[in-house]
């Protein structure tokens, strides 16, 4: 069966891009360059911040998301991923814009997460404050019968920061330190697992970090992709 070739509408920010990439050539069996899948890769920082939007303070960024999207179509690209969480309060306008599929990060971690934890009935999410106020996780947690804690205001603002500092290249440990606090109180709230519901997360907070699963959304895309370019099935749901 013919590969399908991904295509990456990226920059949202560069270093989730980078992580994403890495993700899908490490998850991709090759023994020489050719055994790798095709990748096209729009890095466009250009696109304005999407958190701005959704609260009612900045640029629409949906001319860019689709212009960038219909740019990936044109140069070849089979499917869509988008490494940004934030980015798929826009999915509906992407996904209208080309005629090829746009995985969704949100459907594709929870599916996963219901696959790989046992009895999950709530799960931790870290994301951006627009990600949550969106109800972005909520909603696709919903459609699989869990429920979604998230961090209270000022956890919450601790998140932000560390996320915005990653994007300015700040991933040191000082920032897991601050970090790991607000996952706990999730815990704490019952939660059997956290998700990295924002693609700079996994610099800064990784599995191991916690007494539950890590949920890597950046990699259950990666993941989802590499099934979707190589026609491979998916694995079977925990019991």
């Amino acid at each position: 069966m013919v590969e399908k070739t991904i295509g990456v509408l990226g920059g949202l920010g560069p270093w989730a891009t980078l992580d994403l990439f890495e993700k899908i050539l490490r998850l991709t069996p090759a023994a020489r360059d050719q055994d790798h899948l095709r990748i096209i890769i729009d890095n466009n920082p250009k696109i304005p911040d999407r958190s701005p939007a959704i609260l009612g303070d900045g640029e629409d960024p949906t001319p860019a998301l689709v212009a960038t999207a219909r740019n990936l179509e044109a140069a070849g690209a089979d499917l869509i991923v988008i490494p940004c969480n934030t980015a798929h309060a826009f999915y509906g306008p992407i996904a209208s814009a080309v005629s090829i599929p746009v995985l969704h990060i949100m459907d594709e971690v929870a599916a996963a997460a219901r696959r790989t934890v046992d009895g999950l009935h709530r799960a931790g999410v870290l994301a951006t404050r627009a990600t949550m106020a969106a109800g972005l996780y909520h909603r696709a947690f919903e459609r699989v019968g869990v429920d979604v804690a998230g961090p209270d205001a000022a956890g919450q603002d601790i998140v932000n920061r560390a996320i915005y500092g990653v994007k300015a290249g700040r991933m040191g440990p000082e920032v897991t330190r601050e970090l790991l606090p607000v996952a706990q109180a999730l815990l704490d709230r019952g939660a059997q697992a956290i998700v990295l519901g924002c693609t700079e997360l996994p610099f800064v907070l990784r599995a191991g970090d916690l007494s539950v699963p890590v949920l890597d959304s950046n990699l259950i895309l990666a993941q989802a992709a590499v099934r979707a370019a190589t026609h491979a099935p998916e694995a079977a749901p925990a019991r």
